[in-house]
């Protein structure tokens, strides 16, 4: 565990009344998984063990219970993609099939090191569907050519821009702002312009 994040790791820790450390384990598998390239070696599920006074079934149990933990090692960019409904519907499928002829199958890593990917559950982000996470960041709005120019950029080096790849902001609608609720009808049956922050 290198010193930056066993200090993270003991502020974390400090939170905890002193015989309940353990309800720490995630936040240091998490840090763990961090340090060791995004997945757990068995040395640093028995470091973690040790450091919280756990038995390492204990923390295995953990680590191979949450999705969020990877047992096998990851391509430096390690692209989860989901593959839920509202993904699937905004066209996930070109994603899938980009993440597999470019990189392989699930969990492999390519020759150089740089990519794996993973088909995972619902990851948060339906209204700037699809998306993928990729390391700790998510990437939104995608679609075959802006997918495909993330990924030449990520392996050439570049730069790259978080959340929407369209410019989109936030969550609103793909169109723009929200325009059609310009009216509202009150207790009395009349209609009247819809009132923001109290004003007409």
């Amino acid at each position: 565990m290198s010193p930056e994040t066993k200090a993270k790791l003991d502020r974390i820790i400090a939170k905890y009344p002193q015989d309940k450390q353990a309800s720490a384990v995630i936040s240091a598998l998490w840090l763990a998984q961090k340090q060791n390239g995004y997945w757990l070696p068995r040395a640093a599920i028995e470091k973690v063990a040790d450091t919280l006074g756990m038995p390492y079934i204990r923390v295995l149990e953990v680590a191979t219970f949450y999705t969020m933990f990877n047992l096998e090692p990851v391509g430096k960019y390690f692209i989860q993609m989901c593959g839920t409904t509202p993904c699937m519907l905004a066209g996930s499928d070109s994603i899938k099939a980009i993440c597999e002829k470019r990189i392989g199958e699930q969990r492999k890593v390519t020759a150089d090191g740089l990519f794996s990917w993973l088909e995972v559950e619902c990851l948060g982000a339906c209204c700037n569907a699809p998306m993928v996470q990729i390391n700790d960041d998510y990437y939104e709005d995608l679609n075959a050519a802006n997918f495909n120019k993330l990924l030449d950029d990520l392996a050439a080096g570049r730069p790259v821009k978080t959340g929407s790849q369209t410019g989109r902001v936030a969550s609103e609608p793909a169109g723009g702002k929200i325009t059609t609720l310009t009216t509202f009808y009150g207790a009395d049956g009349l209609s009247g312009p819809l009132s923001v922050a109290g004003k007409k």
